[in-house]
C-alpha cells in the first residue's frame, strides 16, 4: 500500500504573528511558537493529555520554502469562493466570525479572543485572519482555521475514529429480482456509492503504515475534519473570570466574543466548485437529493453521512424507511375507505335517518337549554352518510392491521439500523465519548469534585442535595405547563358548549344559510371552529414551552450530551402528547359519554350542559378534529422549516447577491445562512414522533390518515433536505448508532395504540351497538339492520322537562321527543333508567376490547419473536470483518517483531513473538 505520511516528528508548518503586533486583527495571524496542547487542567482529560502532539521546531529551509511559494500566490486572482487558506493547499475547516464593536465590553472580548486563539495555537491548529475591511459589509472579522496532519492523527486516537485498512473483499448481496422494476426509483451507482467499500480500523498513530494513507489531505474527510476541530474548540480554555476557569467556544458564542462558528460547504449547491481538488459534493446532494422533483428517487445516504456525518444521515435513513413502511398503510387505508364510499348508500342507518317517513318524523330533545328548539332528525342526513365513510366494518380490520404495520415497522427498522452500523462502521460505536463526555457547561458549573472509581481521577460533580432541588423546580415547572394544557382544553369545552346554542339560533334564523344547513349543522359548525381554535392554542403553547424546555434542562446541568438530549427528549415528548393529543382524547373518549338524559342533564361548574354526539355517532367529529390538528401542523411545519429560513437569508443577503464571486468569499456566503443548531434534528424527530401518534393511535377513526402522512413526508424529505443543503450552514459532523430515545418512545405508542382503537372501535363507533342489534334485537329477518334507528332513541315525555330548563317555544305541541340512549320510556315502572340492552352493549364493548387487545398483542409478540434484529448476513460480515482486522492488526505486530528481531533488539524477545503467533491463531479459531 502506498504510504505518503509524515513521522510524528516532522515539521508543523505554522504560521507566524503578524508583522504590526495585532493579535486576531490582521488580515493574517502566523504562529512560529511550539506546538502545544492544554493540559488536563486547561480542559483537556488525562486521556487526551497522553496523546499530546510533541513540540516541534520549525526547520529554517522549511519555512523559507513555504513562504517563497506563499510569495507566489497573487491574492489579487484568487477566488475568495474558496475553501483552502491563501496559499492555496490549507483546507479550511472551521471558521470563528466576530464584530469589533467599541462598547464596555470590548477590551474584555479582545482579551478573550487572544488568550482562545492563542490555546489554539499551541493545541497546534493554524489560523488565518480576514480583516474585517476585506468582508462584504465592512464590519466581521473571520478567522479560518486549519488542522494539520499531527493534530489529525492525535485527535483520531482520542476520538477512535475508524479509518480504512483494506478494501472489502466480501461479494455484494445477491442481485433483487425487482430491480429492473425499481430501476427509475435508482440514482447513479457513483452517487449511491462514492467511495469503495473498507474494512477498517481504530487510528492509532503508532501503525500509520497499516492504514491505506494515499494522501494526507484527503485521507480524513471534511466532516471528520470539522468533528475534530469542533472538539477542540469546546474544550479549549479562554482564561479565568470570577475565579473559576472559563473554556469552550459555546460559551463564547453565547457572551457575544465570537458571533458564530461553523464549518464550510465545499461549494456553492447550484454549480460546481471551480478547484479540481474539492469534490462539490454539496452541488450532487442538491442535484440528487434536495430538488423536489427528485422525490421519486432513493436518497443518496451515503454521500449523506459522507457530508454530514452519521448521525444526520441515521435521521434520514429512518425518515425514508418509515415514508416507504407507510405506503403499505396508505393504500390499506385508502381501500378502507373506498370500501365506506362504495357502501354509502347501502347503510341501512343513514337511510333510515333520511327517509322522511322515519328520520323525518322522529323529533329529538333540544341539544340545550331553553335557546334550543326541537328538532328533526333527518336534518343530520348529510351527516349520518359521511359518518359512514369512516364508522364501518372496515374500520375494525384496519385498527387491527395497523396494530400489526407498527410492529412490522419498529422490528423491520431495527434490521435496516442493523445493517447501516455495520456500513457505516458502528458496530463497536458504543455511544462515543461526543456523546459519553463531560458536558462542558457540567465542568464549568460544578465546582466541587470527586474521584471517579472506574478511572481514579478526580472529576467535577453535582452534589446530591443541589440534584434534587433542581429536579423539584423542573418538575414543578413541567406539571404547571402540563395543568395549562388542560386548562386550555377545558376552555376549549367550554367553548363549545356556549356556542352551540348561538350557532343554532344563527342557522335556523338566517335565511343564506338554509341552503348549507343539511351539511353545516350546528354540531359541525361547533366542532370545526373549537379545531381550529384548539390548533392555535397548541401552536402558542408550544411557542412558548419549547424556551421553558431548554430552559429547565440547562438548569438541571446534566452530565453529559446524552443525558441532556434524553431528558430534553422526554420533557418535550410528555408536553407534546398532552398538547396534540388531549382534544382527541376529549372527543374519542369523553363527549356524548357523560350527557345524562333530558330531564336530568349533567352539567359542567353547574352552569354549560355537557356536549352530547350526533345521532350517527361521535367518530365523525373524531375525525374533524384529527384532520385539523393533523394537517395544520404538517402545513404550519413546512412553512416554518422552508419558508421562513429562506426569507430570512433572502433577506440577509440582499445587499451581497449583486457582489462578484471575487468579492463574497466563501466564509461568507455561509455566514449569511442559517444556523441549524445542535437541536435542529431534535425538533425534526420530534415532528415525525407526534405525527406518528396520530396516524396509530386514533387510526380507526380516519383511516386516510396515512395517505396524509405518506404524502407530507415525501414533501418532508425534500424540504428538510433542501433547507439543510441550500438554507443552513454546515452542520458540525456528529456520530450516531442508532434514533436513540426516540426508538422507545415509538414502541411505548404503539404498545398504546393497540389500546386507544380498540376504545375507539368499542366506544367512539356505533359499531358493537349495531352488532348487538343485529345478533340479538333485530325485529325484521329479512332485513336485520332495519329499525335500527329508532331502537337506539330512547323517548322521553316532554312535560317532565323541570321548569326553566324547557324550550322557550314548541310550536307544533309536541308531546314526547327522543334522545341518544338506551332508557325505559316514561309509561315503564323503571321509567328512564338504564335497559338490558344498555348493559348487553356494555358487556359486548368490554369483551370486545379485551379480545382485540389480545389479539393484537399475541401477533405482535409473535411477529417481533419471529423477525430477527438483525439479518444473517450481516451477522456474518461483522465476524469477518472482526476476523480479518484482529488478523491484519497481529500480523502487522509479527512482522514488527520480526524486524526489531533481525535488527538485534534485545527486547524482542522469544516469549512476545510467540504471544502474538499465539494470538493470531486464537483470532483464527474464533
Amino acid at each position: 500500500m502506498n504510504r505518503l505520511g509524515k513521522k510524528a516528528n516532522e515539521t508543523l508548518i505554522e504560521m507566524a504573528l503578524s508583522a504590526d503586533g495585532e493579535e486576531c486583527n490582521g488580515p493574517e495571524t502566523i504562529s512560529t511558537a511550539g506546538s502545544e496542547i492544554p493540559s488536563s487542567s486547561e480542559g483537556l482529560s488525562s486521556t487526551e493529555t497522553t496523546l499530546l502532539i510533541p513540540e516541534h521546531q520549525v526547520s529554517g529551509r522549511k519555512y523559507n520554502l513555504f513562504l517563497k511559494r506563499r510569495l507566489r500566490i497573487d491574492k489579487r486572482h484568487q477566488s475568495k469562493d474558496s475553501i483552502f487558506f491563501r496559499d492555496g493547499v490549507r483546507r479550511i475547516d472551521f471558521v470563528l466570525s466576530y464584530v469589533d464593536d467599541l462598547n464596555k465590553e470590548w477590551e474584555k472580548k479582545l482579551e478573550r479572543r487572544k488568550e482562545f486563539e492563542s490555546n489554539l495555537q499551541k493545541a497546534g491548529l493554524e489560523l488565518e485572519t480576514e480583516d474585517k475591511k476585506e468582508s462584504e459589509d465592512g464590519k466581521i472579522f473571520f478567522v479560518k482555521i486549519h488542522a494539520p496532519w499531527e493534530v489529525l492523527i492525535t485527535y483520531a486516537e482520542v476520538l477512535n475514529i475508524k479509518v480504512p485498512i483494506r478494501e472489502n473483499d466480501i461479494p455484494p448481496m445477491v442481485e433483487n429480482p425487482l430491480d429492473c422494476v425499481l430501476f427509475p426509483l435508482r440514482l447513479p451507482e457513483k452517487v449511491m456509492h462514492p467511495e469503495p467499500d473498507y474494512f477498517t480500523a481504530p487510528f492509532s498513530k503508532d501503525k500509520q503504515e497499516l492504514y491505506l494513507i494515499n494522501d494526507e489531505s484527503t485521507f480524513f474527510s471534511p466532516s471528520m475534519r470539522n468533528r475534530i476541530v469542533n472538539y477542540i474548540l469546546t474544550r479549549c480554555p479562554y482564561g479565568t473570570e470570577e475565579g473559576k476557569k472559563k473554556f469552550g467556544i459555546k460559551r463564547l458564542l453565547n457572551n457575544g466574543t465570537y458571533t458564530a462558528a461553523y464549518p464550510l460547504h465545499d461549494c456553492q449547491y447550484w454549480k460546481k466548485a471551480s478547484d479540481p481538488n474539492c469534490d462539490s459534493e454539496r452541488y450532487t446532494l442538491y442535484m440528487e437529493w434536495a430538488r423536489f422533483l427528485r422525490f421519486y428517487k432513493e436518497q443518496p445516504l451515503v454521500l449523506i453521512r459522507k457530508y454530514y456525518g452519521e448521525k444526520i444521515g441515521i435521521y434520514f435513513a429512518w425518515l425514508g424507511f418509515y415514508t416507504e413502511m407507510l405506503f403499505l398503510a396508505a393504500v390499506v387505508g385508502l381501500i378502507c375507505f373506498l370500501y365506506g364510499l362504495f357502501t354509502m348508500d347501502e347503510n341501512m342507518s343513514s337511510k333510515e335517518i333520511c327517509d322522511p317517513a322515519i328520520g323525518g318524523e322522529i323529533i329529538m330533545c333540544p341539544l340545550c337549554d331553553r335557546d334550543c328548539e326541537y328538532w328533526r332528525l333527518n336534518t343530520t342526513c348529510e351527516s349520518s352518510q359521511y359518518s359512514h365513510l369512516f364508522d364501518n366494518v372496515a374500520t375494525l380490520f384496519f385498527a387491527i392491521f395497523m396494530g400489526i404495520w407498527v410492529t412490522l415497522f419498529l422490528e423491520f427498522w431495527k434490521r435496516r439500523q442493523a445493517r447501516l452500523k455495520y456500513e457505516w462502521d458502528l458496530v463497536d460505536f458504543e455511544e462515543e465519548q461526543q456523546q459519553l463526555q463531560l458536558r462542558p457547561e457540567y465542568e464549568a458549573k460544578c465546582t466541587q469534585k470527586k474521584k471517579n472509581p472506574v478511572t481514579q481521577e478526580m472529576e467535577p460533580y453535582l452534589p446530591l442535595t443541589s440534584q434534587a432541588v433542581r429536579f423539584c423546580i423542573s418538575g414543578a415547572t413541567v406539571l404547571f405547563w402540563v395543568s395549562l394544557i388542560i386548562a386550555s382544553m377545558i376552555a376549549v369545552i367550554v367553548y363549545r358548549l356556549a356556542v352551540y346554542a348561538a350557532f343554532a339560533s344563527l342557522m335556523e334564523n338566517t335565511q343564506t344559510l338554509q341552503p348549507i344547513s343539511g351539511v353545516l349543522t350546528p354540531q359541525l359548525a361547533t366542532s370545526v371552529t373549537a379545531s381550529c381554535l384548539n390548533f392555535v392554542i397548541i401552536m402558542i403553547l408550544n411557542f412558548f414551552y419549547e424556551r421553558i424546555a431548554i430552559w429547565i434542562t440547562d438548569m438541571e446541568i446534566p452530565r453529559t450530551h446524552m443525558e441532556y438530549e434524553n431528558r430534553l427528549t422526554m420533557k418535550m415528548f410528555l408536553f407534546q402528547f398532552v398538547n396534540y393529543y388531549s382534544s382527541c382524547f376529549y372527543v374519542a373518549f369523553f363527549k356524548g359519554k357523560f350527557v345524562g338524559y333530558p330531564g336530568a342533564y349533567t352539567y359542567m361548574f353547574n352552569r354549560w350542559r355537557n356536549e352530547e354526539c350526533d345521532p350517527a355517532g361521535c367518530l365523525i367529529e373524531l375525525t374533524t378534529q384529527l384532520t385539523i390538528v393533523m394537517a395544520g401542523k404538517q402545513i404550519w411545519g413546512n412553512i416554518q422549516e422552508a419558508i421562513v429560513p429562506w426569507i430570512c437569508n433572502w433577506w440577509g443577503r440582499r445587499k451581497a447577491r449583486n457582489n462578484p464571486e471575487n468579492l463574497y468569499s466563501r466564509w461568507e456566503q455561509d455566514h449569511d445562512l442559517q444556523t441549524f443548531g445542535a437541536l435542529g434534528l431534535f425538533y425534526e424527530y420530534l415532528e415525525m414522533v407526534i405525527q406518528f401518534g396520530f396516524i396509530t393511535l386514533f387510526v380507526a377513526s380516519f383511516p386516510l390518515a396515512p395517505l396524509l402522512a405518506l404524502m407530507n413526508n415525501i414533501l418532508e424529505i425534500r424540504v428538510d433536505s433542501w433547507k439543510l443543503t441550500t438554507q443552513y450552514r454546515r452542520p458540525v459532523a456528529a456520530k450516531a448508532h442508532s434514533i436513540g430515545v426516540w426508538q422507545e418512545i415509538l414502541n411505548g405508542m404503539a404498545i398504546l395504540s393497540v389500546v386507544t382503537n380498540a376504545f375507539i372501535v368499542a366506544f367512539t363507533s356505533d359499531m358493537i351497538p349495531r352488532l348487538v342489534y343485529y345478533y340479538a334485537y333485530f325485529e325484521n329477518e329479512h332485513s336485520p339492520m332495519s329499525g335500527y334507528i329508532n331502537n337506539s332513541l330512547s323517548v322521553f315525555l316532554i312535560s317532565d322537562f323541570p321548569k326553566g330548563n324547557e324550550p322557550k317555544e314548541n310550536p307544533e305541541n309536541f308531546v314526547i321527543c327522543r334522545y341518544r340512549d338506551y332508557r325505559y320510556p316514561p309509561d315503564h315502572e323503571k321509567k328512564y333508567t338504564h335497559t338490558m340492552q344498555f348493559w348487553h352493549i356494555l358487556a359486548a364493548k368490554l369483551a370486545f376490547i379485551i379480545i382485540m387487545e389480545h389479539v393484537v398483542f399475541i401477533v405482535k409478540f409473535f411477529v417481533a419473536w419471529m423477525i430477527p434484529d438483525v439479518p444473517a448476513d450481516v451477522k456474518a460480515k461483522i465476524k469477518r470483518e472482526k476476523y480479518l482486522t484482529q488478523k491484519i492488526l497481529h500480523e502487522y505486530e509479527l512482522e514488527k517483531l520480526k524486524e526489531r528481531l533481525c535488527q538485534g533488539d534485545t527486547r524482542a524477545t522469544e516469549k512476545e513473538f510467540i504471544a502474538t503467533e499465539g494470538r493470531m491463531e486464537l483470532s483464527r479459531a474464533m
